[in-house]
């Protein structure tokens, strides 16, 4: 686990941040002294061909909610599509050219999330079919659900039914630290709850996990020196179950089995007097060659009684933040971005530097096909350089809209996506990557399996009519007698069947259990009608699971309660003979004995 940083030491780096803010460099220069004399240039790929032989122009690939490398010729983005020439999917970079990997799984403004070589996750649309309110609202849809790639197909997809207590919130950032250890996280949870919606993968199991002391959205994530660093939006009305100081803007998520599992980051050098959490948006983070990169412009709208917030870049290394840009530096963020705010940062290892992708609030409000694209490069001793439009003028092309996203695979390797769609890419046209030969990123994904999201509809007509068809004909004699055995009656099994509980570590309730299908599980502990105790729901494959409930000595409970939903129909089994059958209760739980314990 990393070490935090004292007040004494962020004092000490506000303080040489105040001595040392960055300076200002000459802007324009299409490359860089000090990036080996890489340029941005447009290397946008063709739409998928429609009919063979058909040639297409170029187009923008929609809005790209997210662009992740796991090597430099590997990568892929997740797109919202652009009407019937660009199917809402994902694409796959070879180190020589993008393709179309799949037209399942897109997203209105899609994450990606690296497991392994061959492993990604995407947080993508709910797919259409499930029915409106009572009032007639649709079913909401965007990025609320998750697909699993694997092996160059979609091996899982993960979602709930609207409009229920436990349906899951739309999802903003995601993050793996192995195969078996990945985090998906977005929005507040839904009224009369606090906290911000949380899943957690851990290699078998999909099980909601809530960050319960805040309710900031979460729109932003990744990995970090072990641990998962996620970046919330603080804004005005948010509830908080747990007050402290700052508000903590960076939270970092440990290893699966390391506790505590969430711990707040305090004291960030961010803002000035009088400058207000809720007027910086959220951190937009990266990480490479040992540091952290964190980079934020200032919210639309301004809180009454707030200085206004201003372009702020921070850095972390060895465990303490230092301010590169924003108030407290000279020039300020103000000074070298009066009108700009950040829309991603990415830092590009082996130079110790971060590129900004800048756009303005008009246009991130309202994205216009024709803004220019800017970016800069800040480096590691805070000064901005090269700050540039882009396309740039030598490239003879129009504006493709305003930067959107960023990301740095290699030094002298990075990509930027516009609003609109379009890729630029920052090469020194030198080096030439071999092709990604893998089969799982070939071919096309077409297919996306079922999720409890859509439920199951029986057909509305009965089958065809096949009682005239021809049949084989039968050798003259007599019929033989056929014998029509009553039918069997069967019963369906119950969802939770072999329960037992036992007290482990003097305070910790362990129940074990079997599932007969996949399910939602959450255990609670009353004392009398008051609730003292109680696990988060959890989203658990079919076959003999356990929950862990830690309890208080001084406010033992005296009765649990399980509760469950199943989300696949329950098997049925040909039912013994009566007076043979057994009914299992599957609701209340048996409460150990302990000695020595409250009653």
């Amino acid at each position: 686990m990393r070490t935090r940083a004292t007040p004494h030491l962020l004092a000490v780096a506000l303080a040489v941040a105040l001595a040392a803010g960055p300076a200002a460099a000459p802007a324009g220069a299409e490359g860089l002294a000090d990036d080996g004399g890489a340029s941005w240039r447009l290397e946008q790929p063709t739409p998928p061909t429609l009919t063979p032989g058909e040639t297409l122009t170029p187009i923008g690939l929609g809005k790209i909610g997210d662009i992740q490398f796991w090597a430099p010729n590997r990568g892929v983005l997740i797109t919202a599509g652009n009407g019937n020439t660009i199917p809402a999917g994902v694409w796959a970079y070879n180190g020589r050219s993008w393709h179309e990997l799949s037209n399942q799984c897109g997203g209105t403004d899609g994450r990606i999330a690296w497991a392994g070589p061959e492993e990604f996750w995407t947080i993508s649309d709910g797919r259409p079919g499930q029915a409106p309110d009572a009032l007639g609202n649709p079913p909401p849809l965007e990025d609320n659900t998750l697909c699993h790639f694997a092996g160059g197909k979609i091996v899982a997809s993960y979602a709930s039914l609207a409009f229920n207590a436990n349906s899951y919130q739309a999802m903003h950032a995601a993050g793996c630290l192995s195969p078996t250890d990945c985090w998906f996280a977005g929005n507040p949870l839904p009224p009369g709850q606090v906290g911000a919606f949380h899943l957690h993968w851990n290699g078998s199991s999909m099980a909601e996990e809530p960050y319960t002391p805040e309710g900031h959205a979460v729109e932003a994530m990744t990995p970090f020196e072990g641990q998962l660093y996620e970046s919330v939006r603080v804004s005005k009305g948010d509830l908080v179950s747990e007050a402290s100081p700052g508000p903590p803007v960076l939270h970092a998520i440990n290893r699966a089995g390391v506790q505590p599992t969430f711990e707040a980051l305090l004291g960030l050098p961010l803002y000035e007097p009088e400058e207000f959490a809720e007027a910086l948006d959220f951190l937009h983070v990266s990480a490479a060659d040992g540091a952290l990169w964190g980079a934020a412009g200032p919210q639309a709208e301004l809180p009454a009684g707030s200085k206004p917030a201003q372009v702020t870049v921070v850095r972390d290394t060895g465990g303490t933040w230092r301010q590169l840009l924003g108030p407290n530096t000279v020039p300020s963020g103000q000074t070298l971005f009066p009108s700009d705010i950040v829309s991603s940062i990415a830092a590009e290892p082996g130079t110790e530097g971060a590129w900004m992708a800048l756009q303005t609030q008009e246009d991130a409000a309202q994205p216009s096909p024709t803004a220019q694209a800017t970016v800069a490069r800040m480096s590691p001793e805070g000064t901005v350089s090269d700050q540039q439009p882009l396309p740039s003028a030598s490239e003879g092309i129009g504006p493709k809209g305003a930067a959107a996203k960023a990301v740095c695979p290699a030094p002298h390797d990075c990509w930027m996506a516009t609003t609109q769609g379009w890729l630029f890419h920052l090469t020194t046209g030198k080096e030439e990557l071999e092709q990604d030969g893998d089969p799982a990123f070939a071919g096309l994904i077409t297919e996306r399996p079922r999720d409890p999201s859509v439920p199951q509809v029986a057909p509305d007509a009965p089958p065809p009519d096949i009682s005239g068809l021809p049949t084989e004909s039968h050798a003259s004699g007599p019929i033989p007698e056929v014998t029509v055995s009553p039918p069997q009656e069967r019963i369906r099994l119950p969802l939770l069947s072999n329960i037992r509980t036992r007290i482990v570590h003097g305070n910790t309730l362990e129940l074990r259990f079997h599932l007969a299908v996949r399910a939602r599980v959450r255990l609670l502990a009353r004392r009398k009608r008051v609730l003292v105790a109680s696990t988060p729901l959890r989203t658990l494959a079919a076959g003999n699971r356990k929950l862990l409930l830690r309890l208080d000595i001084h406010r033992w409970p005296t009765k649990l309660e399980l509760k469950t939903q199943a989300l696949a129909p329950l098997p049925t089994v040909s039912a013994p003979p009566t007076g043979a059958r057994e009914t299992v209760a599957t609701s209340f739980v048996v409460l150990p004995r302990i000695s020595g314990l409250l009653p």
